[in-house]
């Protein structure tokens, strides 16, 4: 009997997605609005009521699974929202996930929502296209009431079609007219 030698070849690494430099201004923006909250009694106390809200909102059995979903989304969402959106966005949010969105470097180009979630299910252990997206909606569905539907409504004006949808809200389109005969 002869001895067999297995190799195996690693796997080549998948291109990493192409991403902005965020201007030194943008930059100096979002570290000051992280900053700002270090403040006691500023509104960086909020993280514990966030962690409750998408625990409620996603049923997680318990807060720890609610706090990794949210740190795994919000920090998707740091590579996706960019400019004005995204200080406006870190100035509302919590410290900790002010914090988590601005670690990210934007992309050069937001990813399809469908692509988006199939990330996040990339980064969650066990977890399917279906379970991520419940994973997602029920993290960004609870930003309005943190951020403003006002500042909701531009971010997902910046993003591709489908984001509407994993904010909980209606994928509305323009009426095309109809041809006439």
């Amino acid at each position: 009997m002869t001895a067999t030698t297995i190799t195996t070849m690693p796997r080549a690494a998948a291109p990493a997605p192409a991403r902005a430099v965020i201007p030194t201004p943008q930059r100096d923006r979002l570290g000051s609005a992280i900053r700002d909250d270090a403040r006691p009694g500023a509104r960086g106390d909020g993280w514990s009521e966030l962690i409750a809200s998408v625990r409620e909102a996603g049923q997680y059995p318990t807060t720890a699974e609610a706090e990794r979903v949210t740190r795994i989304v919000l920090s998707a969402l740091g590579g996706q929202v960019t400019g004005e959106e995204r200080v406006d966005l870190a100035r509302a949010l919590p410290t900790e996930a002010a914090a988590v969105i601005a670690s990210q470097i934007p992309l050069t180009r937001p990813q399809p929502a469908p692509e988006f979630v199939d990330t996040i299910a990339a980064r969650i252990e066990g977890s399917t296209p279906a379970t991520a997206r419940w994973d997602v909606s029920s993290v960004l569905s609870v930003l309005p009431d943190l951020a403003g539907e006002d500042l909701i409504d531009r971010i997902i004006a910046q993003l591709p079609p489908g984001y509407a949808l994993l904010f909980g809200r209606a994928e509305l389109t323009p009426a095309v007219p109809s041809p006439r005969s």
